[in-house]
């Protein structure tokens, strides 16, 4: 299995035949202060999170509380992701990493997934890791929202079938926020991506960042209840 005709069919599967041209995203002309008292957010993921090949300032989760707090949401946003990762190793960090927080998160994004399906792990592997995360996550009373993955066609219709309808499943079994299809901004775009055809590049983080801010802010808002 060759990774780049996974996401080549991932990507024809995902898009039109003919993907709009990206549009500018607006930015904020200067970075929000992060006040001291913002509510803590964890972004627990693969290198989706952690910022492929991007300065660490370019991150999504970098990018995210800057965009929450230029909006006047109060967010600290921590990145607490590892290129490579896959559910199974994840759920291997998931307690130090909540233990040596210095401040409890009021709410965790989990994006994890990818890596699962570019190895072609089973699904069964990739449900039990991922349920195990949230179900430890609920144990300590900490608010989830999922960003959600999809898997490449190419792996035929009953890897699909049983590996797209972990993350719905998941976050109706566990009452957790749901992004879909994390990538969905940008799949297709090759101006808003590396040059692997993967991972976004700036611009592609900026467009992230916009679909999901209001998610993320509404998501914030009903775990600081």
């Amino acid at each position: 299995m060759r990774r780049s005709s996974i996401v080549l069919a991932l990507l024809l599967a995902a898009c039109s035949s003919k993907a709009p041209v990206p549009q500018p995203v607006e930015t904020a002309a200067a970075v929000s202060p992060v006040p001291a008292d913002a509510p803590v957010i964890l972004a627990f993921g693969d290198s989706l999170y952690a910022g492929y090949q991007l300065p660490p300032t370019d991150s999504y989760p970098a990018k995210l509380e800057a965009a929450l707090n230029a909006g006047g949401v109060k967010a600290r946003v921590i990145n607490a992701g590892v290129s490579g990762d896959t559910t199974a190793a994840a759920r291997q960090r998931l307690a130090f990493t909540l233990d040596n927080q210095p401040v409890k998160p009021t709410l965790v994004l989990v994006g994890l997934g990818g890596n699962d399906m570019l190895r072609g792990l089973p699904p069964t592997e990739t449900r039990a890791n991922l349920d195990a995360i949230l179900a430890e996550l609920q144990k300590r009373k900490i608010p989830v929202l999922l960003t959600g993955m999809l898997a490449a066609p190419n792996l035929g219709a009953d890897y699909v079938k049983a590996f797209n309808p972990i993350w719905p499943q998941l976050a109706k079994k566990y009452d957790a926020g749901l992004v879909p299809f994390f990538l969905q901004p940008v799949i297709g775009q090759n101006a808003l991506l590396l040059e692997d055809h993967m991972h976004p590049n700036t611009q592609g983080v900026d467009r992230i960042v916009a679909a999901t801010k209001a998610q993320v802010a509404g998501a914030l808002k009903d775990a600081e209840r």
